[in-house]
């Protein structure tokens, strides 16, 4: 019942993708999430250069199955991420910012399916020119950077869009069976779910980060909010975000070029690729110098929430799914869920259809 174009693509079992959460998509939980039958993409954009291909062969070493590597074309060791992937034979890659059309060649003839995620019909449309082979399609409701458009308007525009060219998997809002079914009915061939990966036992947050998520059971706190880099981006309220929203631009931009020195020493990047890369992004994306330079933020402040357990210190990316997901399954109990959910929901609709 849930084979679709997207596993015939990726080789997986299920229409399940575990998506590329910063610090959070770990070689552990990626195998995690294809060892029960899903796809997972293991988070390249926060790895340093020199632990990506230990990263790569430690997923190896945990799975048999096909997984995925994410990044984006504005980090200074992109390429070195896409000569990994062909030469170790990963089966996709996630981005968000397209890389250019040289770096899709090079991986579309190694065989690697190129997977964006986009927000808007548009997107979706020039990422299919520029060779994706699927649509990743991201409503209001997902965590991270995201749009203003809920999932149930958007992904039927997208398939509308695209969807006789490439499959389309939808994400925002998702966490069980009735979704997918739901998903597979407006057109996709599957979900890609971020939060309720991160909200699993294989998930490497720490316990002190993970009871906010299971805490939050109002999707009201969970706004989207430009104080920490200038673009909107979904998060739970913390003591940290009120003081951004609160911040004047000045503090804001004195936090951000602080967050981009450590995030150059942590990543190894020179200052000389750290501003490079902020020109382009503001070339490419269309964004204000100070947006630019605020992007910066992003990853160090959630490492502090995610990596050290400090969750009043950093910032928590979240889906306002988080607010009714109440216990953490293993990868394998919720995607046997999912799978027996969707599968029984099914049944019923082919019953009433009879």
């Amino acid at each position: 019942m849930l084979q679709t174009r997207l596993t015939d693509k990726l080789g997986c079992q299920y229409p399940i993708v575990q998506t590329a959460m910063g610090w959070v998509a770990d070689p552990n939980l990626v195998a995690g999430s294809c060892n029960a039958g899903g796809f997972g993409f293991l988070a390249g954009a926060t790895i340093p250069p020199e632990e990506m291909e230990r990263d790569l062969l430690r997923v190896k070493e945990l799975t048999d199955k096909p997984f995925g590597v994410n990044f984006h074309m504005y980090q200074p060791n992109a390429a070195a991420i896409v000569e990994l992937v062909v030469r170790h034979g990963v089966r996709a890659v996630s981005y968000s910012r397209s890389p250019g059309a040289d770096m899709i060649a090079k991986l579309k003839d190694a065989g690697v399916v190129c997977m964006p995620t986009v927000g808007l019909p548009k997107h979706a449309i020039k990422a299919v020119e520029l060779g994706a082979d699927v649509i990743t399609v991201q409503g209001g409701e997902g965590g991270g950077h995201t749009g203003a458009i809920p999932t149930t308007l958007l992904l039927p525009q997208v398939v509308a869009a695209v969807g006789d060219k490439v499959p389309v998997v939808a994400a925002g809002g998702f966490k069980d069976g009735d979704g997918l079914v739901a998903a597979m009915s407006w057109g996709a061939d599957g979900i890609a779910m971020g939060t309720r990966f991160l909200m699993s036992k294989e998930s490497p947050v720490p316990r002190e980060t993970l009871q906010r998520y299971i805490e939050c059971k109002d999707p009201g706190v969970i706004i989207r909010s430009t104080a920490m880099d200038g673009l909107p981006q979904r998060m739970i309220m913390n003591q940290l975000l009120e003081k951004l929203e609160r911040a004047g631009p000045l503090k804001k931009l004195l936090l951000a070029v602080s967050n981009g020195l450590a995030f150059r020493k942590h990543t190894g990047a020179s200052l000389i690729g750290l501003l490079k890369s902020a020109i382009a992004m503001q070339r490419d994306d269309g964004l204000t110098a100070a947006q630019a330079i605020m992007s910066a933020n992003a990853p160090m402040i959630i490492q502090k929430a995610m990596v050290s357990g400090q969750p009043d210190l950093g910032v928590l990316p979240s889906g306002q799914v988080a607010a009714v997901i109440d216990e953490l399954l293993s990868c394998e109990d919720l995607i046997k869920g999912i799978v027996e959910q969707a599968e029984q929901r099914l049944s019923v609709l082919a019953a009433r259809a009879q």
